[in-house]
């Protein structure tokens, strides 16, 4: 149980959780143990839906809700084929919050708050958090280019403030976050809390393998690379010999292993070739990939599973922010909570107590 102090924000009073602090939606780390380990602290735990089909989100849905009653989220694919039955299922389970990975239409935007579900999309750039905004989305978390998985390039502390100043509604910030310094300052910012996804991987309560973590925490400030090789987009990814060797290597060499990773998949999700058909057009109708870069969009998850899940360093990838060069313990989510807001208030605390205010003589 949580024992820090609690922060009241726009975001704790939207989602009902006591502590500004959000679990991203990592795909194949968010799962149910570490989303109700982290809603048990008291933060706001969002769970990876991207890499489930539909039946194994339910089940997650309701494993969740049976280790907690705490509020918690769900992230979707807003370009998923089958984006509408998703969001059903929020609907049918009364899940706290919707959180997006792309742009939701407002259609869905306003069918999940209909049911009094929060809509929280993830945004890059303040022109996003304002067409987002006006389509009716409760609050936006915005992600820095020190963020790990896909990034873009401007940092935290240039993006966040563009972002706030462009919108009227909630902003969490992501992308180089771990500590209660980083949530004070975000809040001094202006933000509502902070999203953190680097930091929760490496939790106790991660269930990613115990080797692969503590080869994470092997790595420095410089042990990450940004490259487009991977799915097509600017994805930061860990400096493992696999991804040297994917960074160097020419396209045609990724033809064959794209497509056995795309049978891999296939088998895995039970998914038809019409729904994979599917999900690849709608992928490439939302975004200005070609087809190869979509071929390799679609297999990332396969990827991220081998070094996520199977632990295979060879033939798989391991999304980080570049604070995995900060981190070097692996707490429980409760601990991690309680620490970050202790120290987050006592360095609020402190910060107000430098400032004088003016005596002005009259």
């Amino acid at each position: 149980m949580t024992t820090a102090p609690a922060i009241r924000t726009p975001l704790t009073d939207l989602t009902g959780v006591r502590h500004p602090i959000v679990q991203t939606g990592m795909g194949w780390v968010a799962g149910p143990r570490l989303v109700s380990a982290t809603a048990k602290a008291g933060a706001l735990g969002i769970l990876a839906s991207a890499t489930m089909s539909l039946e194994q989100t339910e089940k997650a849905i309701l494993e969740v809700q049976e280790r907690t009653d705490r509020p918690f989220g769900v992230n979707m694919r807003a370009d998923a084929a089958d984006a509408g039955k998703r969001v059903d299922l929020l609907i049918r389970h009364g899940v706290r919050v919707a959180s997006f990975a792309l742009a939701p239409k407002p259609d869905l935007i306003a069918r999940l708050k209909e049911h009094g579900i929060v809509v929280m999309p993830s945004i890059g750039a303040a022109k996003h958090a304002r067409k987002v905004a006006s389509w009716g989305a409760d609050l936006v978390l915005v992600q820095g280019g020190e963020g790990g998985g896909h990034t873009g390039p401007v940092p935290t502390t240039l993006l966040l403030p563009s972002v706030l100043d462009a919108v009227d509604i909630p902003v969490v910030a992501a992308g180089g976050f771990f500590d209660g310094r980083g949530l004070a300052a975000a809040l001094s910012y202006g933000a509502a809390g902070v999203g953190m996804g680097t930091r929760f991987l490496l939790t106790s309560d991660s269930a990613v393998p115990e080797p692969i973590k503590r080869r994470y925490l092997e790595f420095g400030y410089d042990g990450t690379v940004v490259t487009r090789k991977a799915d097509g987009m600017p994805h930061r990814l860990l400096r493992t010999p696999f991804i040297e060797a994917l960074v160097s290597e020419r396209r045609y060499r990724q033809v064959l292993p794209t497509i056995r990773r795309t049978l891999a998949y296939k088998r895995m999700s039970d998914a038809s070739w019409r729904r994979l058909a599917a999900d690849g057009w709608s992928m490439k109708s939302s975004s200005d990939r070609s087809w190869s870069q979509t071929m390799q969009a679609a297999n990332t998850p396969m990827l991220l599973k081998a070094g996520l899940v199977d632990g295979d360093l060879d033939a798989g990838m391991l999304a980080a922010g570049q604070v995995v060069g900060a981190i070097d313990d692996l707490p429980t989510c409760a601990e991690l909570v309680d620490r970050i807001v202790a120290d987050a208030v006592t360095r609020l605390a402190a910060a107000q107590a430098t400032v004088t205010p003016s005596r002005e003589k009259t």
